[in-house]
């Protein structure tokens, strides 16, 4: 009798772990998302991304929690927004392990878990006692094998019979920097440049677009390798591929902006007979929601401390309809700290958005600081023990901008910044926003035409800065709670870099913020 309930328990487990699915994740390093072929682009070629849409389904209208690497990649390991997270929430600082992320969970529920590439980061996830890296456990092989090599390495590891995985693949594709003229080099011409509305059309502009789309397409054929390793293992129909990327493209006005290129992301999954394929989804998705579609899938139970923030999409994934699905998803949010060490003190420029199917409503909290940093910084600096500059030598005028990846574009815009044609073009990128804007991105996905001031448009305004509000103040905050300092206290891990006192802290300077933090990282003169 005893031999028939262990036997009756083990076969239990092992119908339980055949229907637990693999999780595969593939999230690419800035990318925005028309920069697919599946999504039109002819600028680059994603065989491997527009297989798995056309096996499974093609998200149009899916968007990053945040338009920095750190806090988008923390929110989808949550499944909480970014402002819901603390220090993770903001970029290159702390991650507490009181927050549980999904590979975590799926860990302990007896999924062989791993990661190759960019897991959670820039950040130092130790500090606050974690013990791995929030994406799991980091995964090598054979040096010199690349991405490639550490899923091959992963997959060949010993694993209980039927023992699920959960795999997440981080390319540092195509963040900056790219091989200057590789787009031309291999073969592409300008004229496949594909050049974004808030970008002057110039040969430079489109050289540069041409190198970012050669990385994205490496990204793409290490997607296709490990595809090829899921198949010859007989793994990739149990597998839920997820494709996708952290934010948008470095390129100036997109990345580290909640504009449409900073957080509108491509998105393909793939579930073998577990989803139909051959479909196009243009249900509003967060990433947040992601996140709760793998609880879902894996039957795994999610962190009860701090609930998600989503909702699954494993009705629309089971589902066999295209279009709208769920006409209840009628908003997604996004929000915006610190990105780098870009002004004074490395005060965070705040921004959280509202994106419905045809407007993006943004909310800017400070519109008095610079969206992209101020133009100069201190090439050297040194302060005395209370802090008072006693020396300084400012660098160059347009030297600074450093919320904008350094690349050949913003260098292209300040060198003729004279020129009205292309001037304007970094007054885009650089200059002062207003508090509020709006933005019918349906025909105008550039988001030039700020309608927030247009009276034809008030009533709707007023009714998305109170539905963002109120949904700010619902799920905590501290922005829409007037906490919103505590933002500025969370400590930048990463090099910092010093700049002039603005006029608004001059002014009042009350405003600002303090930061218990900084004080151990000034630069001291010495004698």
């Amino acid at each position: 009798m005893k031999v028939f309930l262990l036997f009756s328990f083990a076969l239990t487990l092992s119908l339980l772990a055949q229907d637990r699915p693999n999780i595969f994740i593939a999230i690419s390093d800035d990318q925005s998302w028309p920069h697919a072929s599946a999504y039109g682009s002819s600028m680059v070629q994603t065989p491997h991304f527009d297989r798995m849409a056309r096996e499974g389904i093609l998200f149009t209208h899916a968007f990053a929690p945040s338009p920095g690497c750190s806090p988008s990649r923390a929110a989808f390991l949550t499944g909480r927004h970014a402002w819901q997270l603390e220090h993770a929430g903001t970029h290159a600082s702390f991650f507490h392990p009181k927050y549980q992320t999904f590979p975590d969970r799926l860990q302990d529920a007896g999924y062989a878990v791993g990661y190759t590439g960019k897991g959670w980061g820039p950040g130092d996830f130790k500090r606050l006692g974690r013990t791995q890296n929030p994406a799991g456990p980091r995964v090598t092989g054979p040096k010199g094998s690349g991405y490639v090599g550490a899923f091959k390495a992963f997959l060949s590891q010993k694993r209980q019979p039927d023992q699920p995985f959960c795999f997440w693949f981080g390319s540092t594709d195509p963040h900056r920097a790219f091989e200057k003229g590789s787009g031309l080099a291999k073969g592409k011409t300008l004229q496949e440049a594909e050049v974004p509305p808030f970008l002057p059309d110039t040969p430079e502009i489109r050289s540069d677009l041409l190198d970012y789309a050669i990385e994205i397409e490496r990204f793409d054929s290490d997607l296709g390798e490990m595809i090829a390793l899921m198949e010859d293992a007989g793994e990739l129909d149990h597998t839920v591929v997820i494709v996708t990327s952290d934010n948008g493209m470095a390129f100036p006005r997109a990345k580290a902006n909640v504009y449409e290129y900073g957080i509108h992301m491509p998105l393909a999954m793939r579930w073998g007979a577990g989803v139909p394929g051959g479909r196009t989804v243009d249900d509003l998705v967060g990433f947040v929601d992601l996140t709760a579609t793998i609880y879902e899938i894996t039957g795994v139970v999610p962190p009860s401390a701090f609930p998600l923030s989503g909702r699954s999409l494993a009705g629309v994934l089971r589902g066999d309809g295209e279009g709208i699905l769920d006409r209840a998803r009628v908003a997604v949010y996004s929000a915006r700290e610190r990105h780098s060490s870009s002004r004074y003190h490395s005060l965070s420029y705040p921004q959280r958005c509202l994106r419905t199917r045809d407007y993006l409503y943004i909310y800017n909290f400070t519109p008095e600081r610079w969206p992209a940093g101020p133009s100069q910084k201190f090439a050297r600096a040194a302060f005395d023990a209370k802090g008072v500059l006693v020396k300084g030598q400012l660098g160059p005028e347009h030297g600074a901008y450093h919320d904008i990846d350094a690349c050949p574009t913003l260098t292209h815009l300040i060198e003729r910044r004279e020129e009205p044609d292309i001037g304007q073009f970094l007054d885009l990128a650089v200059a002062r926003r207003p508090q509020e804007e709006l933005y019918a991105v349906t025909d105008d996905p550039g988001c030039l035409r700020n309608l927030a001031e247009d009276p034809a448009h008030a009533v709707r305004l007023e009714q998305f800065r109170a539905q963002l509000l109120d949904y700010l103040r619902d799920t905590g905050d501290p922005r829409a709670l007037g906490k919103g300092d505590v933002w500025e206290s969370y400590p930048r891990v990463s090099s910092l870099r010093w700049f002039p006192q603005p006029d608004w802290v001059e002014s009042n300077p009350n405003r600002l913020p303090e930061q218990p933090w900084l004080e151990a990282r000034r630069p001291r003169l010495t004698p």
